[in-house]
């Protein structure tokens, strides 16, 4: 059931490449994982401290490419990637859970350099509870006790090469000991004008534009306040408007629908991100979206992160 989880880094169609405006971040993930995880000969010289770190947590808003890092970081680094669903873990019988705990890092022992990753982090490893079940409780201690053991030494004098990666957007929810097992930790924030605009670039890459009609600077402006998730998902909504448009007048041309010909739809403008979506505009609606959920929670659930800066909201065009 384990080995089901097991993603090739061959297999991952996705390379820093892919990911627009992250390269703080990227460069750090770089240096601190990828590096020693390829290079353990190079960084063995200078003992544990150059290492990589057992465990590495990225955490924000929903949506601004925190998968798609973990996802990167394994391609990076040819690192056989382990990802970890809570189903994975939930078993029937008193005890199976465990053994499961077991298996993950034998398995990630076995096939190392290897990255467990655990989406939704807070999810499987949250804070332990006065009510919580017994045998929940007994799978998060397994899991920290093999943790652990990723710090000592093989046989042959070299540590484990095995990261635990988690992903969150409550990270006031992740268990304190499970932090504590995470000393790298990166803020991956909604993105600002020149990470939309790069985000844009890379969205847009095949989509025919129109020269005159499309100003990425201005849909970069306008977007402010929205995840890299929403930003695509709005480039969606506004190229469909002229395949919409070459649709209708082929129809009402009464030509048909197998003569269409794709080189005749227009490219994409503007005005298409301020088009009609079930009745509302493409970028208000999503604006809106992104401007609720990225309002500060109560410090119970959140640690601030999502605030959308002022001056970003002040771009907006509503």
């Amino acid at each position: 059931m384990v080995a089901l989880e097991v993603v090739a880094p061959e297999d991952i169609p996705v390379g820093f490449d892919a990911i627009g405006g992250l390269e703080d971040i990227i460069e750090e993930l770089k240096e601190s994982i990828i590096y020693p995880l390829t290079m353990p000969h190079l960084y063995s010289h200078g003992g544990p401290l150059l290492s990589a770190p057992s465990g590495v947590l990225l955490y924000g808003p929903p949506g601004c490419g925190k998968t798609m890092l973990a996802k990167a970081v394994a391609h990076e680094s040819g690192a056989s990637f382990i990802n970890l669903h809570i189903s994975t873990l939930t078993e029937k019988w008193y005890g199976d859970s465990n053994k499961l705990v077991r298996a993950v890092f034998s398995l990630a022992q076995k096939l190392q350099p290897a990255i467990i990753f655990i989406d939704e982090i807070d999810a499987v490893l949250g804070t332990r509870r006065s009510g919580e079940h017994e045998a929940s409780g007994m799978v998060k201690a397994e899991f920290m006790t093999l943790w652990d053991g990723l710090t000592s030494t093989s046989a042959s004098g070299q540590p484990a090469r095995i990261v635990v990666l988690g992903a969150t957007n409550r990270i006031n929810d992740i268990d304190e000991a499970i932090l504590r097992r995470m000393p790298k930790k990166f803020a991956v924030p909604l993105p600002d004008k020149e990470q939309r605009r790069r985000i844009l670039q890379l969205v847009l890459g095949d989509t025919k534009t129109d020269p005159q009609g499309f100003d990425m600077e201005y849909v970069a402006k306008v977007t402010a306040g929205m995840s890299g998730s929403d930003i695509k998902e709005a480039c969606r909504d506004a190229a469909m408007i002229p395949m919409r448009e070459y649709i209708r007048e082929h129809r009402a041309s009464g030509a048909a629908m197998t003569s269409v010909d794709p080189s005749r739809v227009r490219g994409l403008r503007t005005e298409d991100f301020f088009g009609r979506k079930g009745g509302n505009h493409v970028l208000s609606q999503d604006i809106r979206k992104s401007q609720s959920a990225a309002k500060p929670r109560p410090k119970s659930s959140s640690s601030g992160y999502e605030t959308v800066e002022e001056e970003q909201l002040a771009e907006v065009v509503d």
